[in-house]
């Protein structure tokens, strides 16, 4: 009964893992200095960032020094770590 309890306890937890896909399982975090963010009319606005935040799916909120505030999605959108 104990090899069959741990039999499922392993089926269940390689289930977990593998329905996970390509995303990761834990949260990081980077470090970026500079952004480039491209505009629908075709504008680029680039500068120092003050801060960025990631949201579920490709969104991306970046601040720039200046105050200024973006809502983008991450395709649209180029984070660096050198200008």
């Amino acid at each position: 009964m104990k090899k069959m309890k741990q039999l499922l306890f392993l089926m269940t937890l390689a289930g977990v893992l593998v329905g996970c896909g390509n995303k990761e399982l834990f949260d990081t975090t980077y470090t970026f200095e500079y952004a480039m963010i491209s505009l629908p009319n075709g504008d680029i606005v680039e500068g120092k960032l003050k801060s960025w935040t990631d949201y579920d799916g490709e969104q991306l909120q970046i601040t720039f020094e200046n105050g200024d505030t973006y809502l983008v999605s991450s395709m649209n959108a180029i984070l660096k770590t050198k200008k």
